[in-house]
């Protein structure tokens, strides 16, 4: 019997979670899923909320329509002055402003996102994007970093994303012309995961492969790549020993290791 969530509609993005795997769309196709500033608001809502739900496995971005993600809607954005005011000064306990949360929230989840990106992927959208874990594009999807053909920069946490992914010259390059490419060459230079006319399909193989695994060995996994990506050899040691010894003694680990010696598929419980 599949464990089933209603589908939850809030400011243009909609949720629901089927058998722990949660789908979060952009849901505003008329306008090619184009950002306002309460979808960036309930873009970090949900986030946070799915963060506490120990039975979620994953999850997986996409937008409806004909697009990911059109970037910034800027004729319903810029109007509202007090908005971007408000949605632009960080909370000091996570060190995000609104703009940012709405795609860096996603790293801060215990379990991996996989974006799911067709038609247009610009701006804000591939900020979005560059905050799952996995990316996997229509090879025709068209993908820029469109903040510079405007005389701006990507904000919402793209510049750290973007030279995680790519690398800095590449990531300079993108940001500084603003060019447009296809998804295949998103996949080409890392800025995709992988490129496929059926990208959802795609997905769900990823999906498969995680399901089969800890979810608390998934989490650690995470914790530690997002933790110590910029840290030091001992830092990063470090963390990796904590990480080892609190896995050494979880239920989850033992059915792991159970199910592997005895070659039969593993029952999983909540991630701790």
């Amino acid at each position: 019997m599949p464990l089933w969530h209603p589908v939850r509609v809030s400011s243009g993005i909609s949720t629901d979670i089927v058998d722990g795997v949660a789908r979060v769309r952009l849901d505003r196709p008329d306008k090619l899923n184009a950002l306002t500033l309460p979808m960036l608001s309930e873009l970090a809502a949900t986030a946070h909320r799915l963060a506490g739900d120990r039975g979620l496995r994953a999850v997986v971005l996409s937008g409806e329509g004909e697009a990911f993600c059109a970037g910034l809607d800027f004729a319903s954005v810029l109007p509202d002055r007090a908005g971007i005011a408000r949605a632009f000064v960080p909370r000091p306990w996570r060190g995000t402003n609104t703009f940012q949360e709405a795609c860096w929230a996603w790293r801060r989840l215990p379990v991996p996102v996989i974006a799911v990106v067709h038609g247009h992927c610009l701006g804000g959208g591939v900020q979005i994007a560059l905050g799952a874990d996995f990316r996997f594009t229509t090879p025709d999807a068209r993908w820029s970093v469109l903040e510079g053909k405007w005389g701006l920069i990507p904000d919402m946490s793209g510049i750290r994303s973007l030279a995680e992914q790519v690398g800095k010259d590449t990531a300079k390059r993108l940001v500084m012309t603003a060019e447009w490419i296809d998804g295949a060459e998103a996949a080409r230079i890392g800025l995709a995961t992988g490129a496929d006319p059926d990208p959802q399909l795609a997905a769900s193989a990823l999906l498969e492969q995680l399901a089969e695994r800890s979810p608390d060995a998934v989490a650690a996994a995470k914790r530690l790549f997002e933790r110590t990506w910029t840290s030091g050899p001992r830092r990063t040691f470090a963390r990796e020993r904590l990480e080892q010894l609190r896995l050494l003694g979880l239920p989850n680990t033992a059915r792991a290791r159970k199910a592997a010696f005895s070659r039969e598929a593993p029952r999983f419980g909540p991630r701790r």
